[in-house]
């Protein structure tokens, strides 16, 4: 199959789950996959997150080569947020490689600070920075400050429920919903 062309031959979710299904548990076809995703057009960037995101769903063990690339690529100025979004989506749902801890800390933080970014972005990095606080503990503050920022500045149905819950798993939250005393 030529990939890219089958990618860009139609936008759809039978077509995404027909590739997807294509790529399997094959590490070379997942391989040419997220060179597309990383480094293509936008167009093939985009589509491409959507059928990544689905074989990570099905086979994260198959992610885990691709991860540092990933991570790395969040960095570059002027990435398709479709790369954030599916990359941090990505990390959501399994365990951040010990080696990748850091960056992926300061890219979560520095997509929670930006008031430019992107809900889902910003939802799922509240996801990924509060499993990272259960190995660093230390981080727990500066999570829970920065997600109540959000609350406070009339945050998005999406973002005020993930906030909620990323402050409960955080022990910030009483049951009633209140901060708990002493944070």
């Amino acid at each position: 199959m030529d990939l890219r062309s089958e990618i860009l031959r139609e936008h759809s979710k039978e077509n995404t789950a027909a590739i997807a299904a294509w790529v399997g548990n094959d590490p070379v076809r997942l391989a040419r996959l997220a060179d597309l995703f990383l480094y293509d057009e936008y167009r093939v960037v985009q589509r491409a997150a959507w059928i990544l995101s689905q074989v990570a769903e099905k086979h994260p063990a198959l992610i885990q080569p691709h991860l540092a690339a990933m991570v790395d690529r969040m960095g570059h100025p002027g990435i398709p947020v479709a790369v954030k979004r599916n990359v941090v989506r990505i990390l959501r749902d399994m365990p951040v490689p010990e080696d990748l801890q850091g960056p992926v800390m300061n890219f979560c933080f520095q997509f929670l600070e930006d008031p430019k970014e992107t809900i889902a972005v910003k939802a799922f990095s509240m996801k990924v920075l509060g499993d990272l606080a259960k190995i660093y503990p230390d981080i727990r503050g500066e999570i829970v400050m920065l997600i109540e920022d959000h609350l406070r500045e009339g945050a998005t149905p999406g973002i005020r429920s993930r906030g909620m819950r990323t402050l409960k798993e955080l022990g910030a939250l009483k049951s009633g919903g209140k901060r708990a005393h002493g944070d």
